[in-house]
């Protein structure tokens, strides 16, 4: 049995502005249900087809499947672990870019059967198109004792109810601000806040924050959040937190 190993490495009242880029439609879904957590979002599985609709076309990449042994839902996404969703899985290091597809949905279809899994983790042995699953992802479309096997996958909108959430990193304060996008739909392309009358562009790093390295102020926040699909939130009242959740009041629209 072949395994590829991943890697781990290291609310108050808010007015909104919503601009959707996608048309709604909010009975796309993971097939089998599932939650969302503040952890990253939930992905549920599926013994066949899944009811998710893969937005504007989505691309399909194929490659091969493995499986790491210590798959927690932590790892270089610098999410929390999540001991009762275990649908993740880590990307290949060229699909991982600086952390592009953390919290993003792949529903993969397997030999066995189809899963959706939530992106979590890198794996930087893996060649582009391959991802790393938990056990307990892989075991639903082939037997552990394969440990490789062949699959197809693209990215799916995240089951996920309730609002973005925003995650101050540990140590953030006024001269140093780290924000993490947490229970998103799909992936995150942009992350802005507000300054003046202008909005500014915070650079994202490879553990999956978006970092200000000069700081973005006392606070209250607007903050102002892009995904792929080029939908935009925008948020605002919202204060800074020294590893804190502060939960948001929109959510991306599914599209198709």
């Amino acid at each position: 049995m072949t395994v590829m190993l991943g890697v781990k490495l290291l609310a108050s009242p808010i007015v909104v502005l919503v601009l959707f880029a996608c048309a709604s439609n909010e009975t796309a879904a993971t097939a089998g249900g599932g939650s969302s957590t503040a952890s990253g979002g939930s992905a549920t599985s599926s013994g066949g087809a899944s009811n998710v609709v893969p937005c504007n076309g989505e691309a399909t990449s194929s490659g091969e499947a493995t499986y790491y042994d210590f798959a927690d839902g932590s790892g270089a996404c610098s999410f929390d672990a999540t001991p009762n969703d275990l649908m993740v899985g880590a990307m290949n290091a060229p699909d991982y870019g600086n952390s592009e597809p953390c919290g993003a949905c792949a529903r993969i279809v397997g030999p066995n059967g189809t899963i959706t899994v939530r992106v979590v983790d890198l794996c930087p042995e893996c060649p582009k198109g391959n991802i790393d699953l938990s056990p307990v992802a892989f075991e639903k479309i082939a037997p552990l004792a394969q440990g490789r096997v062949p699959i197809t996958w693209q990215y799916v909108p995240c089951n996920v109810t309730g609002p973005v959430t925003f995650h101050f990193k540990d140590g953030s304060n006024q001269w140093w601000t780290a924000v993490q996008l947490r229970n998103h739909r799909h992936a995150i392309a942009k992350f802005e806040y507000q300054n003046g009358s202008s909005f500014v562009d915070v650079p994202r790093v490879d553990y999956n924050y978006f970092v200000a390295a000069s700081g973005m102020g006392p606070g209250p926040y607007t903050f102002r959040v892009t995904d792929v699909h080029g939908a935009v939130i925008t948020d605002s009242g919202i204060p800074i937190g020294d590893n804190a959740n502060r939960t948001g009041t929109q959510q991306f629209p599914a599209c198709n």
